[in-house]
């Protein structure tokens, strides 16, 4: 099984949400997932990203790997979390 780090659309037409989360390349966009690791949401100045970066951290290490427009999310949240420390 592989598996990947990817956003999940949802919310209204125009609209646009997304959840972060971990699932089999081998299904849908929006079907199954393994796991949901967090959300973004493009709409909001800035935009507002809630992820659980231990998470991510265990996945990747796992070796699954994020998509290149979410891996650029988890960056950027990650940065957020190490001025907060």
């Amino acid at each position: 099984m592989a598996a990947k780090i990817r956003l999940q659309r949802i919310g209204a037409k125009k609209n646009a949400f997304y959840r972060i989360v971990v699932a089999d390349t081998s299904k849908a966009p929006s079907g199954s997932v393994i796991e949901y690791l967090g959300t973004y949401d493009p709409h909001a100045d800035p935009p507002d990203v809630k992820i659980d970066i231990q998470k991510v951290a265990e996945w990747m290490a796992k070796g699954v790997n994020p998509t290149p427009k979410t891996a650029a999310i988890i960056k950027r949240a990650g940065k957020k979390t190490a001025a907060r420390e």
